[in-house]
């Protein structure tokens, strides 16, 4: 599964030229050499003490080990996160210092809620097809268990002159005096709410299920087949060679994925109650939890990867980036991103091998398949006469998805990326479609092909 390592022949060329393919870029192809990620836990359990940086620091750690990829040739880091460290919020070149890399090697960091380790994955593939570098890490983390605790406006504005001024005692009594009532001032909890419209995610998946007629036991459904797929995954040894295991600053090591269930059924699911509404159908089960975790990939042009002799996993063919009214549905964002992707590939639906679609609830991916299938959201959302296609359910996320594996949010996209590269790999499929919504109204797509 892992790209092999022949001989390193190589020498660094960063030429451009060719056909445009399907994105706009130039035909020098960015291809996935190898990818590995931390297991995922539920937030607040094994991975507590470890940051967004020290888990990124981990799969990339592992992943280059993997590779025997020579630091040398690393141009730089692309890394997705949406709980960025408030005193390092530039989380890439953090995790370039701490693995002690060359000082040459430099390092941005992406958020695009959900999306945004795709987004650090098809932003280093550009850069690779512009020919502004050859070897590129790309990936994302996130901490959900060292996310800052918010301090009211009220607190923050009463000591924070105290703290960068030269205050006299006058200013601290003052400042002091307006730190009342208690309820004012205590430390809130962190919402996942959209700040446009305030909905929490979970209200969105609900109205979503209402309005396209999902049914609390096709969630159901849907959340127990991507546990026994994942479950199988790592019984088989599927998953053996995406995931490093992680030792703890308190000496424990995590070998494996936390949050997966075997023995769920939908009976047991069924018997959950709903989070988000009294009559509604979205509950813990059917929705991806908070988790802990960091995914990694190394993405080089074609022509260096072969010539430092690694074997090509798939090549990153398109991609694209919708946004959509947070306050119409909020998670539909794949519906309209998928299409415009396979668009920029010259494919269809019908050339889809395999799909991979983020399950941020079950409810979300059963509507965007329903819309994929619709003539009538073709017509009005994508302009065009025909449906994009019937999916079956089944057929997607082969080896489970978020709702099993967990959803650290900017890790993500390169999990996604890692399996389906290593599935196409096997040869027995050619083409892949990814689909990833995203807070805000986002929605993400990708298409990776089969290296030959």
């Amino acid at each position: 599964m892992a790209a092999k390592r022949r001989t390193n022949t190589g020498t660094r060329s960063k030429t451009n030229g060719g056909s445009a393919n399907g994105n706009g870029h130039s035909a020098r192809r960015a291809v996935v050499v190898g990818g590995m990620r931390t297991p995922f836990v539920k937030a607040f359990t094994s991975f507590t003490q470890l940051d967004t940086i020290a888990l990124g620091v981990a799969a990339t750690r592992g992943l280059l080990n993997k590779l025997e990829l020579s630091r040398k040739e690393i141009d730089g880091i692309v890394w997705g996160g949406v709980i960025l460290p408030t005193t390092a919020p530039n989380v890439a070149r953090e995790i370039a210092l701490d693995l002690q890399l060359p000082a040459s090697v430099e390092g941005m960091t992406v958020t695009r809620a959900c999306a945004s380790g795709l987004q650090a994955i098809t932003l280093a593939a550009a850069a690779i097809e512009r020919g502004e570098a050859d070897v590129i890490i790309a990936g994302g983390s996130d901490s959900t268990s060292n996310a800052p605790i918010t301090l009211p406006s009220k607190v923050t504005h009463s000591l924070a002159p105290l703290a960068l001024g030269k205050p006299s005692p006058a200013d601290y009594l003052a400042a002091l005096s307006q730190l009342t009532p208690i309820t004012e001032i205590l430390p809130r909890q962190p919402k996942i709410a959209e700040r446009s419209t305030g909905e929490v995610m979970g209200e969105s998946a609900e109205r979503m299920a209402k309005r396209n007629a999902i049914s609390r036991e096709a969630q159901d459904e849907l959340a127990a087949r991507s546990h026994h797929r994942a479950a199988h995954a790592i019984e088989s040894g599927r998953f053996a060679e995406e995931v490093v295991a992680v030792e703890t600053p308190g000496g424990k090591w995590v070998h494996a994925d936390g949050l997966v269930r075997a023995d769920t059924s939908v009976e047991k699911l069924s018997k959950l109650r709903p989070v988000f509404s009294k009559d509604g159908s979205v509950t813990a089960g059917n929705a991806s939890p908070l988790t802990d975790g960091a995914a990694a990939v190394v993405l080089m042009s074609e022509e260096k990867a072969r010539a430092l002799g690694y074997t090509p996993l798939a090549a990153i063919k398109s991609w694209a980036y919708v946004g959509v009214d947070p306050a119409d549905q909020l998670l539909m964002g794949p519906a309209l991103a998928m299409p415009k992707a396979l668009e920029r590939a010259g494919l269809s639906l019908s050339d889809i091998d395999l799909i991979d679609m983020h399950e941020a609830f079950a409810a979300q991916v059963l509507s965007v398949l329903k819309m994929l299938g619709s003539d009538a959201f073709a017509k009005e959302r994508l302009g065009r006469e025909q449906a994009v296609g019937e999916v079956n359910p089944e057929a997607i996320n082969l080896h489970g998805g978020s709702l099993a594996i967990g959803h650290p949010f900017g890790a993500t996209g390169a999990r996604m990326v890692t399996t389906v590269a290593n599935e196409l790999a096997l040869g027995e499929r050619s083409m892949a479609l990814l689909g990833i919504c995203a807070a805000g109204g986002l929605g993400a797509a990708a298409v990776l092909e089969r290296v030959n």
